[in-house]
């Protein structure tokens, strides 16, 4: 007995939908590049551009299914982006073999120090949203 599997049939919109969404990336980045140059801003575009649709995001402005298939297809495709950094590296063989050993050091540094910084904020998010689900739950009982 043969099993025909099929997938279910994608409509245009949701063909287009990632490239759409990566515009929309790409237009917020430049927005976010003209409000740092206009407002002398001292941090980089990409960071201002996150901060602005992580805010619009959390204040229900811009919808989590308008940009979730973008993010998702750039997150997959990242290593892509590294690339031409690894060939880069590659030219710069003498620098390596003098300095490599300091360049590791501060890469394993700079990693443990992320790491860190990242599992200290995940601890006092938990605890807040614990506290904040106690407080609810005496407010229900009260």
């Amino acid at each position: 007995m043969a099993l025909a599997i099929r997938l279910p049939g994608t409509g245009w919109l949701q063909r287009i939908q990632v490239p759409l969404q990566v515009i929309f990336y790409i237009a917020f980045f430049m927005v976010a590049q003209r409000l740092v140059d206009w407002l002398h801003l001292p941090l980089p575009a990409n960071i201002v551009g996150m901060l602005l649709l992580l805010a619009l995001i959390m204040l229900r402005v811009l919808p989590l299914d308008w940009v979730k298939a973008g993010s998702r297809w750039l997150l997959a495709e990242m290593l892509l982006f590294f690339v031409p950094a690894v060939v880069a590296v590659v030219n710069y063989s003498q620098l390596l073999r003098v300095d490599g050993w300091r360049i590791m050091l501060v890469i394993v540094v700079s990693t443990l120090l992320v790491l860190s910084a990242t599992a200290l904020v995940v601890e006092r998010v938990y605890r807040f949203e614990v506290w904040l689900a106690e407080r609810r739950q005496v407010k229900r009982d009260a």
